[in-house]
């Protein structure tokens, strides 16, 4: 599948993010990658139905135990409903792609460095996931810094019908977003401001990306496909090996 590269600058001498989706060739890094963080699996609810098709779950949301999110939200300093998005989005997919082994802490790297979980500038996570106001970048059209992506989703998701612009809190391009595009919320649609459907979207494109992030290899696939920078790799393994405590429990595979 085709992916495209987009960097956001949400405001003068902002951090740059870019965008899940990229299809640029990857080149040679000048830095060397780092080695996979230590994946790890929230505690659940109760224990779950390993072959239940995904439009037979509850909102993702509910699927991590409520005193393990309380616990790790007050160690991690992450918002607690942005954690339950993470950590319901790793239990689902361990539970569907046990293959991928993804942690819930290697979301959460993406999620802070993209966003700050959901709360860069002005933005608060609501208490059903909804995102506002808005994170929405800048267009993308070709400016210095910039990729050039003409519109794709009529101004839908971006509110721009000339050029595309990333959004939400795990800050995907409308046309990434069509191509994965998840219901973690249960909701009956899709909706990239929401941070259920925002994590299980971004968990879903790095197992497709990566295939299995237990190891190294496939944990630097998918980050890379997430946004093509040495730095970017380095500063969401470094969240992510940050968020891990010794006294979770960590990914089977790992």
């Amino acid at each position: 599948m085709s992916r495209r590269r987009a960097v956001l600058a949400l405001t003068a001498g902002a951090i740059l993010f870019v965008s899940a989706g990229c299809s640029a060739p990857r080149e040679a890094p000048a830095l060397e990658y780092p080695s996979a963080p230590d994946q790890r699996l929230p505690e659940p609810a109760e224990p779950a139905e390993a072959a239940a098709p995904w439009e037979h779950w509850a909102p993702s949301a509910g699927l991590a135990d409520e005193q393990w999110l309380e616990t790790v939200a007050e160690r991690t300093g992450i918002p607690q409903r942005a954690l339950a998005a993470y950590a319901g989005a790793a239990l689902l997919v361990s539970q569907t792609r046990p293959d991928c082994g993804l942690g819930w802490n290697t979301l959460a790297g993406i999620g802070q460095v993209e966003s700050q979980h959901g709360t860069y500038g002005e933005a608060q996570v609501a208490s059903d996931g909804q995102v506002s106001p808005r994170i929405i970048g800048v267009p993308l059209d070709g400016a210095p810094g910039l990729a050039e992506i003409p519109d794709t989703d009529g101004g839908s998701l971006d509110g721009d019908a000339d050029w595309d612009r990333a959004v939400g809190p795990m800050q995907f391009i409308p046309g990434t977003w069509a191509l994965y595009a998840q219901d973690g919320s249960r909701s009956g649609a899709s909706d990239p401001h929401q941070f259920d459907d925002a994590a299980l979207t971004a968990a879903v494109y790095l197992c497709e990306s990566g295939g299995e992030l237990s190891s190294d290899q496939g944990w630097v696939d998918a980050v890379v496909a997430y946004n093509q920078s040495v730095e970017y790799v380095n500063d969401v393994a470094a969240h992510a090996q940050g968020y891990v405590s010794p006294g979770e429990p960590s990914a089977g595979s790992r």
